[in-house]
């Protein structure tokens, strides 16, 4: 994956931001919106495409269009920075493969400790019987 090229096949998009925020939410447009086409793609493999397809699917459209918006700052130039900060975060989740369990075989040596103590624990218990006189 070369961030930089994907970053490259950003589009933005500036909206005015909603809520409270007076003169200037009604003014000035800081409100960034961030897409990026998986289909339409260079910068990944078919391989990558098919892994992001699969672990980012819920915030996928149906054309396979991811979108982002962000208005946290009144800066439209700092929205971005979080913005595309925010997006290599979700393609880099989105493209690691976790390792595989290796399935592990119990010791022998636990397995003898495990029957001794369980005959050691049953020797307890009879003794404690009370006595058979017959």
């Amino acid at each position: 994956m070369d961030s930089e090229k994907i970053i490259a096949e950003l589009t933005f998009k500036a909206v005015r931001s909603s809520g409270a925020g007076g003169q200037n939410v009604n003014k000035v447009s800081s409100k960034v919106v961030l897409t990026f086409d998986l289909n339409t793609s260079q910068a990944l493999s078919e391989e990558e495409k098919a892994l992001l397809l699969i672990n980012t699917a819920p915030r996928l459209t149906t054309e396979n269009i991811l979108i982002l918006n962000c208005d946290e700052d009144r800066s439209q130039l700092k929205n971005k920075d979080i913005v595309v900060k925010r997006f290599l975060e979700i393609i880099k989740k989105g493209l690691h493969v976790p390792k595989a369990r290796k399935a592990t075989k119990i010791p022998k040596s636990v397995i003898k400790k495990r029957i001794k103590d369980k005959k050691n624990i049953s020797e307890i218990k009879q003794s404690r019987r009370k006595p058979n006189l017959e």
